[in-house]
């Protein structure tokens, strides 16, 4: 099997597998068909090894559209199935921006909820998260940053994972124009694009604030001399590489101007693995016939930008408007008495604008438990099946050190180990003193059953010997 351990290279393969009749086998490759026990596949276009996957399982499948099918256990096939039912309306969206798809077939897998990601871009295969079952369609942009990955990153590949920022930088970029393009009205459009890069900045602003604006894990481009890339882990090349873009596109013209260079940049480096240098120079090369181009781009600070940590040099200015009734909402929140809090301030918003409600409340000072409890039912927050929305009300509670909710958290992180919610939440038990004992004792219980990706970066959050 080929296994170089390195982006830089890339390789086809095909593949046959055998497995009981009642196993379904999928890879990350074209499944050409079962004969009796025997499954074949083939990927002609070359992949690096972190794309080869395998899965097999009981399993059922549901067709989405003509080139896509989801997988699942036969307990969850249905709920998958009306969840993505819009994945082909998401893949010719990803096409329109980013060219032909190449990889023929884009199917869905369900895993366990040990998975530790929301989603892994494997390509023809790509793992989700059971968490992303919400019943609402809420978490589809989850699909599409792994649709958009057929392009940045299993198309362009960063040759090693100090360029991490150029897979995941430019796939949630892109992710927010294929997703924005789905909007048919152009005003709506821009204003949901502008939302969720809010959302994203939140994401970035706390979690600098908890590496340290100092720490070099922050820099767009890392130096991983002896560092485990796991170490190196965080939102940060995604969503400081993806506001980094979208200052470029501001500065170049907008997206009309800027959509035709990501084109461009696409299809001179498909079936490739580049670095940050690769991309600076197309860049300049892409624009030389136009002197004020050039002169905004040699204004870029690029060494702050790609060299040095903590937050981005420049914010751009994103449109607000989505974002002012929730701020109107946590003023009269941070403002009023208990009594005064009702459904009716919230009924309109969507999941995502509730959330970013929630993020709010999550990064100030906690709130007294009468007015947390009041606000929990009030809102409805409290019984959210959304686990978005879950999450983040459990990070409140334990903020404001509810004694009550203390075994719902630990259900919670025992129950689906997806980092991105199973870290903080054990970060805030961490900090809570009272509970730190329990909090150790739930992670080393449960600990058997986790990924090891999971409980290597949990140990280290819980200052256990690693």
């Amino acid at each position: 099997m080929p296994c170089q351990d390195s982006p830089a290279v890339k390789f086809t393969y095909t593949a046959e597998v055998s497995a009981p009749e009642n196993f379904s086998v999928l890879m990350s490759a074209i499944r050409d068909g079962r004969n009796n026990t025997k499954t074949t596949f083939r990927q002609p276009v070359p992949i690096p090894s972190y794309l080869l996957a395998i899965a097999v399982g009981v399993l059922e499948s549901r067709e989405l559209g003509p080139r896509s099918h989801v997988w699942a256990e036969k307990e969850e096939i249905e709920r998958s199935a009306w969840e993505f039912a819009d994945t082909e309306k998401y893949l010719q969206a990803a096409e329109a921006q980013c060219g032909p798809y190449q990889w023929t077939q884009y199917n869905l897998l369900v895993l366990p909820p040990s998975f530790p990601y929301g989603g892994m871009e494997n390509p023809c295969l790509t793992f989700v998260t059971p968490t992303l079952l919400a019943g609402d369609r809420s978490q589809a942009n989850v699909i599409v940053h792994e649709i958009v990955h057929s392009w940045t990153g299993n198309l362009v590949t960063n040759r090693n994972f100090e360029h991490f920022w150029l897979k995941e930088g430019f796939t949630v970029f892109l992710e927010r124009k294929v997703g924005a393009s789905l909007i048919s009205d152009k005003d709506e459009a821009r204003k949901s694009r502008d939302f969720n890069s809010l959302l994203g900045l939140q994401q970035l602003t706390e979690t600098i604030n908890d590496l340290g604006a100092d720490n070099p894990l922050t820099q767009l481009v890392l130096n991983l001399s002896s560092v485990n890339p796991d170490d190196a882990f965080s939102t940060v090349p995604y969503e400081k590489g993806s506001l980094f873009l979208r200052v470029l596109e501001d500065l170049l013209g907008g997206p009309d101007i800027f959509d035709k260079f990501v084109r461009s940049y696409l299809n001179k480096y498909q079936r490739q693995s580049i670095d940050t240098k690769q991309f600076k120079s197309y860049l300049f090369q892409y624009f030389n016939d136009s002197s004020d181009q050039i002169r905004v781009l040699n204004d870029v600070e690029w060494e702050t930008w790609l060299h040095k940590p903590g937050m981005p040099p420049v914010i751009p200015k994103y449109d607000t408007s989505m974002t002012k009734a929730v701020k109107n909402v946590l003023l009269k929140i941070n403002l009023n008495d208990t009594a005064s809090l009702d459904y009716n301030d919230v009924i309109s918003f969507s999941p995502h604008q509730m959330i970013n409600l929630l993020q709010h409340l999550v990064d100030q000072d906690a709130l007294p438990l009468d007015k947390l409890r009041t606000l929990g039912e009030a809102y409805r927050v409290s019984t959210s099946k959304n686990t978005e929305i879950a999450y983040r009300w459990l990070r409140m509670c334990i903020r404001s050190r509810d004694e009550n909710k203390v075994n719902d958290s630990f259900a919670f992180v025992n129950q689906q180990g997806r980092m991105k919610y199973v870290r903080p939440i054990y970060r805030d038990l961490y900090a809570w003193e009272d509970v730190r004992e329990r909090t150790i004792e739930n992670f080393l219980r449960n600990e058997p059953y986790m990924m090891h990706v999971s409980a290597y970066t949990i140990r280290k959050d819980l200052h256990i010997d690693v």
